[in-house]
């Protein structure tokens, strides 16, 4: 059993940047794939990013590449995405996921344990 807790969140200008923290808690086996996704309102949940927790090989959504940066580190069992330029539309409640095994995995049924997400507010 996994244990995620988020945290970063804000609000912030367009143009501006934040970084989004999760924290894990229990242990964290190397086939583990970490990742983020957020869901808007109204919205479905949407990826946003993913990371091999042994590796730390990333893969990312087409919306946030070249400005958004996952990563983690193992000592802390901590997973962080910075996140710049943001822009209004990067609205959302943003969640921390871990799926036992399958990176490149996008779809949120596929992630076994989830946070309760943290608000990020980009104003305009």
């Amino acid at each position: 059993q996994v244990q995620l807790v988020e945290s970063g969140g804000g609000l912030v200008q367009s143009g501006g940047s934040l970084r989004l923290s999760c924290a894990a808690s229990g242990r964290m086996f190397s086939s583990y794939v970490m990742g983020w996704f957020r869901q808007a309102p109204g919205k479905e949940r949407q990826f946003v990013a993913g990371v091999s927790w042994s590796g730390g090989t990333s893969y990312y959504a087409d919306s946030v590449k070249g400005r958004f940066a996952i990563s983690r580190e193992v000592a802390k069992n901590t997973v962080y995405l910075q996140m710049n330029s943001l822009k209004p539309e990067d609205t959302a409640i943003y969640y921390c996921a871990a799926k036992i095994r399958g990176w490149g995995a996008t779809m949120p049924g596929t992630f076994d344990y989830w946070g309760q997400g943290t608000q990020v507010t980009v104003s305009s």
